[in-house]
This record gives structure tokens, sequence and C-alpha cells, in this order.
């Protein structure tokens, strides 16, 4: 029976190897690359505290220290901010650092697919709900915030969805509408992943974000490979869904896959956007830049 408890710790799987960014991600983990002036990885992990996480558990791989030592103090830089008088920069830094023991990492040795990195934090997260929030994905609207509202009130599992035009659904994971259940959310009757053409249940699809139960462990420890020859969290929900209830969290807001170059750019722009700081200079800037084009 699927627990109902507080939803208190997120998993960020970010071992993946960037390639999609090579030669920029040859030394540097594609989670530490900026989107304006923060690396992709600190939005998400802002988003899980503004959502009430209060543990970070992240599955790491080779070369991925750096995420480690972006989550510590850096005494040295501390003592310097504070000498030259940057008050402001120091307190921006103390303001993002976790408190002590909110933060756990965990190696994914090979990289089996995303169900075994998730299967990979099973001793940290314990047997209690968590959330499952992927690296790639930026979002700006408060999306976990909402899923954790939601679970609140239906418990069970909850997978975050969103819009995407009908002659997409081939490329993502498609979800089917059941029930209404309020606060943007409905009873999810099936999930699909990468429907043919013309065959998607609907047009709403998985956006990587998720509130899990931990009997999701116990599937993917003797989980078949699947789709790439990887262990795939898909093939464990549906599992699972044969006995607990999974709804969807209608999200609204929006979200950049920042695992593209094409996402990347756009979050960079709309993040710009949206800063008071900057904003004039960048959108005259890019309305220059398109008359010119």
């Amino acid at each position: 029976m699927a627990q109902q408890g507080k939803v208190r710790k997120a998993v960020f799987p970010v071992a993946g190897l960037g390639t999609r960014f090579l030669p920029a991600t040859k030394a540097i983990p594609k989670e530490m690359l900026t989107v304006v002036d923060k690396p992709v990885i600190q939005y998400v992990v802002d988003e899980a505290r503004a959502a009430g996480i209060e543990h970070f558990i992240f599955v790491t791989g080779r070369n991925k220290a750096v995420i480690e030592d972006h989550f510590d103090i850096q005494v040295e830089l501390y003592d310097t901010l504070r000498e030259r008088g940057k008050v402001d920069e120091l307190d921006n830094l103390k303001a993002l650092q976790p408190k002590p023991g909110q933060t756990s990492f965990t190696r994914q040795q090979e990289p089996l697919g995303l169900g075994h990195a998730v299967w990979c934090a099973r001793e940290l997260v314990g047997d209690e709900p968590f959330a499952l929030l992927l690296p790639d994905m930026v979002m700006q609207g408060g999306c976990l915030s909402g899923m954790v509202d939601l679970y609140g009130k239906v418990g069970g599992n909850i997978i975050s969805v969103e819009e995407v035009p009908e002659e997409e659904t081939h490329r993502y994971g498609i979800v089917g509408v059941g029930e209404d259940i309020g606060d943007d959310g409905f009873k999810i009757t099936e999930m699909v992943e990468k429907p043919a053409r013309g065959t998607a249940p609907s047009n709403l699809f998985i956006n990587g974000r998720y509130i899990l139960q931990p009997d999701i462990f116990s599937i993917l420890e003797t989980q078949e490979r699947g789709a790439g020859n990887e262990i795939q969290i898909t093939d464990a929900m549906l599992k699972l869904a044969e006995r607990q209830a999974f709804s969807a969290y209608h999200f609204r807001g929006n979200t950049f896959d920042c695992g593209s170059k094409q996402g990347f750019i756009k979050a960079n722009v709309s993040f710009a956007l949206t800063r008071d700081d900057i904003r004039a200079g960048v959108e005259d800037d890019l309305r220059r830049m398109l008359d010119k084009i």
C-alpha cells in the first residue's frame, strides 16, 4: 500500500556524461554549465528547497566532484569576499548553501540508466516517499511545490506533465488522462513511452519531476534492461502502477531542457529577462540582433 508522509528527500541523478555539449563538458559536468550566473543544478536544487525538501541526494559519477564542491563552503572565497566588503555576494552564496548534513552523495559506478541511478540512492532515501528531479530540466513556476501540495491531498505517486504539440508526442513519455482530482491534478490511466505517431493517449508528456513511493526500489532491484539496454524508470513505474495509484500534476509554467543546446539557450534568455538588474540591456540587445538577422 502506498505510504502517506511528508516528502523530505529529493534525488538528483547527475552521473550523465553530457555528450551533447562536448567539448564544453569534456572537463566540466553538464550540470555545472551556467544559466545566467548560476549552474543548472543550482536551479533544480532551489526548486526542491522551495518545495520543502530537507535532504538533497546526488547520484554522481566520475569527474563530478565539482558538484559536491559547489554545495560545500569555500572558506578562502568567503574570507576574501568579507575582506573586500562584498557583502551582497557573500550573503547570496550563504543563502544558496545547504545546511550541514542536508546533502548526500553516492556513486553510480556504471551507466546503466535512470532507473539504476535511482536505485543507487535506495539506502539514503530509506522507507519513505521521495522526489526525483532530472537536473537537465529547469523549470520556471514552482513545479515541485505544486506537486507536493497535490501529494498532500491524494498521496500515492505523482508525475508532473505538461503539453507538447500533437506532432511531437512520439518523442516523449505520454500519459493517459483520467478523473480530475483538482489542483491541476488528474488520475493517470496509462503511461506510454514514445508512442507511435497518431497513437498517443494525450498530448501531455512527463517532464522530469516525480514523487515516488519507496516500493519502486524493490522493483528496480530486479528490473530487466529496456530501451537503450538500460534500466528504465518508466518500466518500473508501470509495474508499480499495477498496485499503487499514479496521479499527474499539470505544470503550467516554463520548462527548459538544458540537456539540449536549444533548451539551454532558451533558458538563458528567459531567466535573463526575469532579472531586473539585466533585463533592459538584454532585451534591447536581442531586439537589435533580431533586426540585423
